[in-house]
């Protein structure tokens, strides 16, 4: 196993470029691939950091930055955790302290930039399942029996559902946590909705690095595909929130989005 030193996903083997990276969405540095291995990058003292968000939510991160520097989210759930997202690093002691969080049900990547070391981490944890959607399969640099595909949504554990949205990716996916924000309801949103520094809007990209946008059309289908859900609360992939009525922020964020690639505010520019 080999990992991207770009976007810290893990190949079961070297090849001439991460095909993740080469992608529009991404970038390949300009000096050409790297890669790295666990070993390396334990050696370069890279250690994993679990934090509590809210009760029985945890944020789960590489420090020194690796990769892009995703935070992944664990769900804690009387029927088993989730873990939303995966990093690109993993040793027994960050297992150990996951373990000690209750047994893992499953893993799930919103998107193929969230892969990380998700088999490692599945083999670390008693080869825990790793759902991947369908339309993203082919992204996936490291095959293993742990991988299950999906496309409808579905509870994969009672009161945690998925639900692939499209946009950024055409699998991106986003859950929804029931219990969350104290009741009101968590939506763990990705890159498929991306909570904005100010905490009270959103966005929506093709490619963030990039600055690639998405068609008003896709803006609008993605946000339909959550407001039939009830949340309070948003979080993204890198640590950033909506810490309330996110879902009305969501709808306010898609319509000014909207607006502005209809062109509707062309007098303001």
């Amino acid at each position: 196993m080999i990992i991207c030193s770009t976007c810290a996903v893990e190949h079961a083997e070297k090849v001439d470029v991460c095909a993740i990276c080469a992608d529009e969405r991404q970038w390949v540095p300009a000096d050409g691939q790297r890669w790295t291995t666990l070993e390396e990058l334990a050696e370069a003292g890279h250690q994993v950091q679990v934090r509590e968000l809210e009760s029985d939510l945890f944020g789960i991160t590489v420090e020194p930055k690796l990769g892009i520097g995703q935070q992944a989210h664990l769900v804690r759930t009387p029927a088993g955790n989730v873990i939303f997202d995966m990093v690109g690093y993993v040793d027994e002691d960050a297992a150990r302290r996951v373990r000690e969080l209750g047994e893992v049900a499953a893993i799930v990547a919103s998107h193929p930039h969230m892969y990380g070391v998700q088999v490692e981490w599945s083999r670390a944890l008693g080869d825990a399942p790793i759902f991947v959607s369908a339309a993203d399969e082919e992204w996936v640099a490291r095959p293993d029996p742990a991988i299950r595909t999906w496309s409808d949504p579905f509870e994969v554990v009672p009161g945690v559902t998925l639900l692939q949205l499209g946009g950024h990716f055409p699998g991106s996916a986003v859950a929804h946590w029931a219990a969350g924000a104290g009741g009101g309801g968590v939506l763990l949103g990705g890159d498929t909705i991306q909570a904005n520094p100010d905490r009270v809007t959103a966005t929506f990209m093709r490619s963030y690095p990039n600055r690639i946008p998405l068609s008003a059309a896709v803006v609008d289908r993605v946000t339909r595909g959550v407001e039939h859900l009830e949340f309070d609360r948003l979080y993204d992939n890198f640590g950033k929130t909506i810490d309330r009525d996110a879902r009305a922020a969501v709808r306010r964020s898609a319509d000014r989005y909207i607006g502005w690639v209809r062109g509707d505010f062309d007098h303001l520019t």
